[in-house]
């Protein structure tokens, strides 16, 4: 599974993007569980939370959703966290 977020908005207006594949990874199950709720909770087009807060495009398999700080759910901000710390 293919799995990328790009996180753009915050106070320095700064965009982060990153992908990580999973079919090398030990934890794969619990990952691609957060990735089909991530996906589930999302919106299919961009939302914009609150000024000067995260605003997430995730795509799963080709499947892109949005979200923005502060609703994300917990799946969503687990699943973000993860990519953008050790992803691509």
């Amino acid at each position: 599974m293919r799995i990328q977020v790009t996180r753009t908005g915050g106070l320095a207006g700064r965009v982060q993007r990153a992908e990580l594949d999973t079919s090398e990874r030990r934890d794969a199950p619990h990952v691609h569980a957060l990735a089909r709720e991530a996906v589930a909770g999302g919106l299919r087009a961009p939302s914009y939370g609150v000024p000067d807060g995260f605003h997430y495009e995730i795509t799963v398999d080709g499947r892109t959703v949005y979200c923005a700080d502060p609703k994300l759910t917990d799946s969503q901000q687990e699943l973000v966290s993860l990519v953008l710390r050790e992803g691509e």
